[in-house]
């Protein structure tokens, strides 16, 4: 598959590089709102909305950006999008928006959005960067409904507000409380080790050791060089 598609890109935001279950990252806001899956679906698209703009702003705007003051750039953009959600979700799903609550402007800090506007947006073209933007929102997105729905299932008995088991089930209360998070995140991530699925605790061959000076991956390196300038 070509690199910087937007069928690459949606891919690798998806699956192969997905921030919850690969990178893990954005664990706040995973393990705070997704008590039901339609918090989980509410706060991934109001991320996801937010990382599209915002990757394509900071793409357009990437040369014109001083690299000293670049952080701060990405800050005043990430904030102004967060806002222009922020104030859409108040007007149009007020329910969803008192449920998410303080976690919509803590979107402005989540790391996410700044690590693809660093590592992604501010190096690539504009398009390339809109659809990177997208599958990582859409991964998030998948992620965060998918712990939402197994912990709402457990925690209630239902899925979406719909009733799924059967009367005589006794909804598991803790899993809608903090720690089912935890107990939820956790099972799904030995589960990727356990099958050797790509995972930011998974330390196979195929996955990256931590050995960046030794590693033979040509993407890695490129990415260690990066880093270091």
């Amino acid at each position: 598959m070509k690199q910087n598609t937007p069928i690459e890109r949606l891919y690798n935001g998806v699956l192969k590089e997905n921030p919850t279950f690969v990178l893990m990252l954005g664990m706040c806001p995973t393990l705070a709102v997704t008590t039901s899956a339609i918090n989980g679906i509410g706060m991934g698209l109001s991320t996801c909305a937010v990382l599209m703009m915002s990757n394509l702003i900071i793409s357009l705007l990437r040369k014109f950006i001083p690299d000293r003051v670049r952080m701060p750039a990405y800050i005043v953009v990430v904030a102004s999008f967060v806002t222009v959600v922020e104030l859409l979700m108040q007007a149009y799903v007020r329910p969803i928006y008192t449920a998410l609550g303080l976690y919509i402007p803590l979107i402005v800090v989540n790391c996410i959005i700044l690590g693809r506007a660093e590592s992604y947006a501010s190096k690539n073209p504009p398009l390339a960067s809109f659809f990177d933007g997208l599958g990582m929102g859409l991964g998030f997105t998948l992620a965060l409904t998918i712990i939402g729905a197994v912990r709402e299932l457990l925690g209630s008995g239902s899925v979406f507000g719909v009733n799924i088991m059967p009367e005589s089930f006794e909804p598991v209360s803790i899993m809608v409380m903090a720690p089912g998070a935890f107990f939820v995140l956790s099972v799904l991530t030995a589960l990727q080790n356990r099958f050797k699925a790509p995972s930011a605790t998974n330390k196979g061959d195929k996955f990256c050791s931590g050995d960046c000076a030794g590693c033979m991956d040509k993407t890695c390196r490129i990415m260690e060089r990066s880093d270091k300038e």
